[in-house]
């Protein structure tokens, strides 16, 4: 029994470092996003374009996806199913409100007249919001595929060191939008950009 313990720890550890080294490389890859942004931003542009209000309803919708995620992250380890359940679920439902504000936004901006094609400003700011959108999106429909099982298995270990992976995952998201909040929308606000 001993070496099954012992093999899960390994692989355990192996995935956690496996998906440290990916959230390094996505972490570069959103920085050179972020670089190409504050090259090409257009602070009037900006000003006229951004929903602050809704942006912020947005984050706060994700900062209580990201808590429920550490709260089903807490009962996972302590093998209680029901609540690791409700609290991924409830991380789901945040995130896809979420994700929902931030596609709004986007089709408000596209509906001005606005795309890729209108500047290079335009063109850095969508592919910067759209690839955090689709990592957002990607991690919606990894959290049902991995919390499926959990309905009719239980929590084996395997479930454990997944769904580990993906909470230090959709954690690094929430990070990376907390940057995107603050130097994509208050600082295109007037006035708060220095």
């Amino acid at each position: 029994m001993s070496s099954g313990l012992h093999a899960d720890q390994e692989a355990y550890s192996k995935a956690t470092l496996g998906t440290w080294l990916y959230i390094l490389s996505d972490f570069l890859f959103f920085g050179v996003l972020f670089a190409v942004y504050a090259f090409f931003q257009d602070l009037k542009l900006a000003n006229e374009l951004y929903r602050l209000n809704y942006t912020f309803y947005a984050t706060l919708l994700l900062l209580i996806s990201s808590a429920s995620a550490g709260l089903a992250g807490a009962y996972l380890h302590r093998r209680n199913r029901p609540y690791t359940l409700v609290y991924f679920l409830c991380a789901f439902f945040f995130g896809a409100c979420f994700l929902t504000i931030e596609c709004s936004n986007l089709v408000t901006i596209f509906n001005k007249g606005y795309s890729w094609e209108s500047s290079a400003f335009f063109s850095a700011y969508f592919t910067l919001i759209i690839t955090h959108g689709l990592h957002v999106a990607f991690c919606l429909f990894w959290m049902i595929v991995l919390l499926f099982p959990l309905f009719f298995q239980g929590i084996r270990p395997r479930d454990v060191r997944r769904l580990t992976c993906f909470r230090m995952f959709w954690q690094f998201l929430n990070i990376v939008w907390i940057f995107i909040f603050t130097i994509v929308y208050l600082m295109g606000v007037e006035g708060i950009y220095v």
